[in-house]
């Protein structure tokens, strides 16, 4: 069974252990700088954290532009790795991108991350084509996946979220 873990908008005040997940999580970490615009600058950008006991273990971000949600990161700390809360954050995430308007989602993942493929193939997304060369750290290719509906997503008071 998966802990319990809330959710709620990301603050700037929870950069310090957002950054702390992301270079545990991504060999070409986001900077503070990044999520700071995200946050405050970027009116496209939706972004989450997952609590358990007030310590922040996931985040997740998307953009939403028209009817689509483009997820930018998803993110799980290592020590709570498979337990379910990649499941979580991602449905969360999906659900308030849902709230705004989004009918559909998207994303890029590593070609040889099939751990973060899997859980995407498990929520709806499919293959849809290949971005050569997208990761500028080692020249890795991107997997572009989509998800064309977000109808059997739950609202937030199904999934029992914190706003």
């Amino acid at each position: 069974m998966s802990p319990k873990m809330t959710v709620e908008e990301m603050r700037v005040s929870d950069l310090d252990e957002v950054l702390a997940i992301e270079r545990l999580c991504f060999p070409t970490p986001w900077s503070r700088f990044a999520f700071q615009t995200e946050l405050t600058e970027n009116h496209y950008a939706l972004y989450i954290v997952g609590k358990i006991d007030g310590q922040i273990v996931a985040y997740a971000g998307t953009w939403i532009i028209l009817d689509e949600a483009h997820i930018t990161n998803v993110a799980v700390h290592p020590g709570w790795q498979g337990k379910g809360l990649g499941s979580q954050i991602l449905l969360a995430l999906l659900a308030r991108a849902k709230e705004r308007g989004a009918n559909r989602a998207t994303l890029e993942v590593r070609r040889h991350n099939t751990t973060a493929q899997q859980l995407y193939r498990k929520h709806g997304f499919y293959f849809q084509g290949v971005r050569p060369g997208y990761y500028t750290d080692n020249g890795e290719d991107a997997l572009i996946m989509w998800k064309d509906s977000l109808d059997d997503i739950a609202s937030l008071t199904t999934l029992g979220q914190t706003h």
